[in-house]
């Protein structure tokens, strides 16, 4: 019996320690329970916003621990009651992440994608060590990837893709030994993929493009063997294509399209049995197609677009019968197009334009029944197209053939293509009629057949193919201009689609009228019906098309009055020359503001252009040109700020050219030729900085030519012949240029002999010895006694210089009209009070002051205490004293004594640039940029060119660019300024201007030339379009200004620019972009390593100029 107690003895202890522990157990479960719901709790409060409202209603704080596992988006484990799994993803929230997350500490898979979620990750997640799935696509994250990533031993799934990350991908992300997805993709990401990459040995998909990387491919990466997918896209990588990419054997999807590899396409590919995915176009591969591609028999999709690939297309692509998808477009292929391709029978989409491709089109490709596009554009094809061509092609939806030499007709049975959204065969040799079976293609969005030798039904008077092609409910985009249509215009034409958006019809040999039914097209932007033979007038029935932006009808025999056109108020583009019309211009043109080129020349219009026409303040271009206009040009002609073009030549206009004409900064060609203008030429017109053509001849001008012309850098023809012109002909500038065509027939020119026209007389001639000897009598007393008068004031001045430097009173250095003494100063500046202080730069202050007269002045105080003021002071008057341009900040004055100097400078009202860049309360938009850099560029281009001695400023950057009240940019702070002698191209010097906008021979070596100044000012326009500094903290390493921008070029440039000035919603977002790039690009050349490699500021000059006009298409 007591042997049983003794076995019974253990027992009952464990049983009793059972109970006396189950309240401490059940104790634990729910404090680590409350945690988790404290730490969700903390998440809910970090949310500032969520569009559908899921956890404000259902995670309460009220509720009960245990119900946590209820939530919405929660998984708990049924053993521990513990939350393992959090997923809120697709729920519209807002907010951050906060470092209470990081007590989940059982959870295993944490999606958070597709929300607002920003800023960056807590470093307390690194705690959560059972993480298996982490999401984070789609969200707004940024920073750095934090290194503690590496931290995660279980981690098998990694997406971070589609956020702000910025920075490098951190070494310890190789720890991650159980890692199978990496996603990094559409991020900032940049410098170098690290080898480390290489140690992930189980990954089978890796995805990192739209980034910023650089550099070759890691060999590491090509020892991944597991590997399944390398998405490397829309990056920087650069270098070979490695052959060792053949090791992957287990890859079935490779994309490496838009980065910068070179060289051939490895043969070794052809190893990649398992392929399924070739993307390598948009590189600059050369080379020919290796005919080892006719191996990856698996290929589905093989993209080589792009690139320079040379040679034929291997007939072995004849193999790969699973293929789909085949991009060659863009590339120098020749020879003819294998018949062998006949056989890819699964191939649906074939596109191989823009190449040398030449023959006829296999037959073959016409039987490849799942075929839906079809684009061999721009080629050299030739040869008739198959009669039977539509009756095999049941899923076609784009067929494009133009730009080759294909003839004969256009095959009825194309009509069988019952799912053609498409079909273009411009530019070709096709003969005979338009086929009124193209009616049937239901479905058909854009016909294009430009370009041809088609004809219309000749057994009918009118186009009846437009009658059929009525059918086509859908259609969008109709262009048969430029053939031998030789028809009427049907009524029908008002029965085309609803749809119908853009309809070319010219140089077609149309006549009759334009049928009133056209107005019906309500949905019409552009009709094109120029260069034919219509008659008649515009239809009354146009003040229907409401939304017609494009309207060309010139070069025909239309007549009547324009009052038809008077309720089009978003007419954009309206060319209505060399017709018959007469009358006058309507007053509700004035109306038209969307109006951007207008040309009214060669008809019969007459009376003057009305008041109203000068409200058109975003008028591009303006054609008045040969017809009975009269009138006078008023002052308001200077309110058409954004016109590049006006010709009004060969009308009656009188009266004097108004002097407004110079305030049109963008204007290139001004044509007032043959017309009554009388007056002198405006001083005015030199202000016109951007004009490349100057037209006035056959006028009754008089007066001189001014000399202000000689400032017009760009023009490049002047036309004042058939004038009364007098007095001497300019020689500087453009006018070196100009031969005596250019003067012919005028009054009393005279000059170089070159312009065969007499040489000016000197007006201080004497020619009488009488008058000489009188003269002399009378002049050498005076000039004796002149030398006296002039020694006693040399002594007087010496002495009163002395005595005003003892009371120190100042004398102005800068010879100007004005002097203003150091009192002065100090009255303006209110003793130089710090409520004055404008800034501090490197050499002294610069205070605000105002004069007794009332103006506002600008003062900038040298600090004689720093080591080289004195020679900043010295070389800032000489340079400034005698250069005069309207983007130079102007010198007032200067004064000094022995304990003081100062120069006084035009005040700035509108502070530096730098201040409108970096200060939330400023912006400035894309045109008052490139406003600014093209003033700047014409004060340097000045100062290098058109200064008497180059001058080199050497300290460009946007602190030294000051804004008048009208954002005009001038040019300041000539400290360290360099003037080169008149045979030097280059000089040295031993004074450093500012780090990060110096060129490399500057601040290596102490050379300076006209070259410094360009590669400072590339910096400074990367800059202003980014609205980065090249000091920015985010550049270190490898990474600068200079980098990041040449990185982002060309697919990635939208990165870079300041995200105030562009966002993919915008209108015209694809051609601003373009506009950017284009200025990167001329930022680029300006920022080259070698000097000589630089663009001279001339051209720069012109290139902006240029990008700007652009921009004005598209604002």
């Amino acid at each position: 019996m007591k042997k049983q107690l003794y076995f019974y003895y253990p027992l009952a202890v464990l049983v009793l320690l059972h109970h006396l522990m189950m309240p401490g157990c059940t104790a634990m479960k729910r404090l680590s329970l409350g945690t988790d719901q404290s730490a969700l709790l903390a998440l809910k409060a970090h949310i500032t916003s969520e569009q559908h409202e899921f956890l404000s209603k259902n995670w309460s704080s009220r509720a009960a621990p245990p119900s946590v596992c209820d939530w919405i988006g929660f998984q708990c484990s049924s053993r521990h009651q513990r939350v393992t799994a959090l997923n809120i993803s697709n729920m519209g929230l807002t907010g951050t992440i906060p470092p209470d997350l990081g007590n989940l500490s059982l959870l295993v898979s944490l999606d958070l994608r597709n929300n607002s979620f920003h800023g960056n990750l807590p470093e307390e997640l690194s705690h959560l060590r059972r993480l298996r799935f982490i999401r984070f696509s789609k969200n707004n994250f940024t920073g750095e990837i934090p290194m503690w990533f590496g931290h995660f031993p279980e981690l098998q799934f990694l997406f971070l893709d589609s956020n702000g990350f910025s920075g490098f991908i951190p070494p310890p992300i190789s720890n991650l030994s159980k890692l199978e997805t990496l996603n990094l993709l559409d991020n900032f990401l940049g410098g170098n993929m690290p080898e480390q990459m290489g140690n992930l040995t189980v990954l089978k998909e890796l995805y990192s493009s739209r980034n910023e990387f650089v550099g070759p491919i890691p060999l590491s990466l090509c020892k991944l063997s597991q590997l399944q997918v390398l998405d490397l896209a829309f990056n920087r990588f650069s270098g070979h294509i490695p052959k060792e990419i053949a090791n992957l054997e287990k890859l079935k999807e490779l994309y490496l399209i838009t980065n910068n590899f070179t060289g051939v396409i490895p043969r070794e590919i052809g190893k990649l049995h398992g392929l399924k995915v070739l993307v390598l176009g948009r590189n600059n591969l050369t080379g020919t197609i290796p005919r080892e591609i006719g191996n990856l028999q698996n290929l589905q999709g093989l993209n080589l677009e792009w690139n320079q690939i040379m040679g034929m297309i291997p007939k072995e692509i004849g193999n790969l019968t699973m293929l789909t998808e085949l991009y060659f477009a863009y590339n120098s292929l020749t020879g003819t197009i294998p018949p062998e391709m006949g056989n890819l029978y699964q191939l649906e989409n074939l596109q191989l334009p823009y190449n040398g491709l030449n023959g006829s089109i296999p037959p073959g490709l016409f039987n490849v029944s799942a075929l839906r596009n079809i684009h061999l554009a721009s080629n050299l094809l030739s040869g008739n197209l198959p009669r039977d061509l539509g009756y095999r092609l049941p899923k076609l939806l784009f067929i494009e053939l133009g730009g080759n030499n294909l003839g004969g007709v256009i095959p009825v049975s194309i009509s069988n293509c019952s799912q053609l959204e498409i079909l273009d065969f411009a530019i070709n040799r096709f003969t005979g009629p338009i086929p009124d079976a193209l009616g049937d293609l239901r479905l058909l969005q854009y016909l294009v057949l430009f370009g041809n030798n088609l004809t219309s039904d000749p057994t009918s008077t009118e186009l009846s193919f437009i009658t059929s092609l009525t059918k086509c409910k859908n259609l969008v985009y109709l262009e048969l201009g430029a053939n031998s249509l030789n028809g009427l215009l049907p009524a029908s034409i008002g029965n085309l689609s609803a749809t119908l958006q853009k309809l070319y019809i010219y140089s077609s040999e149309i006549k009759g009228t334009i049928p009133s039914q056209t107005g019906k097209l309500t949905n019409l932007l552009l009709l094109d019906l120029q260069s034919n033979h219509l008659t008649g007038g515009i239809p009354t029935a146009f003040k229907d098309l409401q939304s017609m932006q494009t309207l060309a009808v010139g070069d025909n025999n239309l007549n009547g009055t324009l009052d038809n056109l008077c309720n089009l108020q978003r007419l954009a583009y309206v060319y209505l020359t060399a017709n018959r019309f007469s009358g006058s211009i309507p007053e509700c043109f004035g109306n038209m503001t969307s109006l951007r080129e207008l040309d009214l020349g060669n008809n019969f219009l007459v009376s003057a252009i009305p008041n109203s026409f000068w409200n058109l303040k975003d008028l591009l271009q303006l054609n008045l040109s040969s017809n009975s206009l009269n009138g006078s040009l008023p002052l308001e002609v200077g309110t058409l700020k954004a016109v590049t073009s006006i010709d009004i030549s060969v009308n009656q206009f009188f009266g004097d050219i108004p002097s407004t004409i110079g305030d049109l900064q963008n204007l290139l060609i001004l044509n007032l030729s043959q017309n009554q203008f009388h007056g002198s030429i405006p001083e005015s017109c030199g202000s016109m900085l951007s004009l490349q053509g100057l037209y006035l001849s056959h006028n009754n001008l008089s007066g001189y030519i001014p000399k202000s012309l000689e400032a017009l850098r760009d023009l490049e023809e002047l036309d004042v012949s058939y004038n009364h012109l007098s007095g001497e002909i300019p020689s500087g500038g453009r006018f070196r240029n100009f031969t005596a065509e250019s003067f012919l027939f005028n009054d009393a020119l005279c000059g170089d002999s070159r312009f065969h026209v007499p040489s000016c007389p000197r007006t201080n001639s004497i020619h009488r010895s009488r008058t000489k000897k009188v003269l002399l009598f009378v002049f050498v007393p005076l000039g004796l006694a002149a030398v006296v008068v002039a020694a006693l004031a040399i002594v007087f001045r010496r002495y009163w210089k002395k005595y005003q430097d003892s009371k120190g009173v100042n004398i102005v250095l800068v010879p100007t009209q004005e002097r203003v003494s150091h009192y002065e100063l100090l009255r303006a500046t209110d003793g130089y009070s710090e409520s004055n202080l404008l800034g501090i730069g490197s050499f002294g202050s610069v205070y605000k002051g105002i004069l007794n007269d009332g103006r506002s002045i600008a003062v900038k105080v040298f600090n004689l205490e720093l080591e080289g003021v004195l020679k900043s002071f010295d070389v800032e008057c000489e340079v400034l004293k005698n250069l005069r341009h309207r983007n130079l900040v102007k010198v007032i004055s200067g004064c000094w004594n022995q304990d003081f100097r100062a120069l006084v400078l035009e005040y700035m009202c509108n502070g530096s640039l730098e201040k409108w860049l970096y200060s939330d309360n400023y912006f400035l938009d894309t045109l008052q940029r490139l406003d600014i850099m093209i003033d700047v560029a014409s004060a340097v281009q000045y100062l290098h060119e058109e200064y008497s001695t180059p001058v080199i400023h050497c300290d460009l950057k946007p602190s030294n660019v000051l804004l008048d009240e009208d954002t005009v940019a001038h040019v300041s702070d000539f400290g360290v300024a360099k003037m080169l002698e008149k045979e030097e191209s280059f000089a040295w010097t031993k004074t450093l201007a500012t780090i990060g906008y110096i060129a490399p021979e500057y601040g290596s070596e102490g050379l300076i030339s006209a070259k410094c100044d360009v590669y400072s000012y590339g910096i400074m326009l990367m800059e202003v379009f980014s609205r980065r500094k090249p000091n920015d903290e985010m550049f270190a390493g490898n990474l600068n200004l200079k980098s990041w921008i040449n990185d982002s070029l060309p697919n990635s440039i939208l990165r870079v620019i300041d995200a105030k000035l562009l966002k993919r919603e915008d209108e015209n977002f694809s051609e601003k972009l373009e506009g950017f790039s284009s200025i990167m690009e001329l930022a680029l050349k300006c920022v080259r390593e070698s000097p000589t490699d630089r663009l001279s500021m001339k051209v720069v000059l012109e290139t902006l100029k240029k990008i700007k006009l652009k921009f004005l298409q598209v604002m």
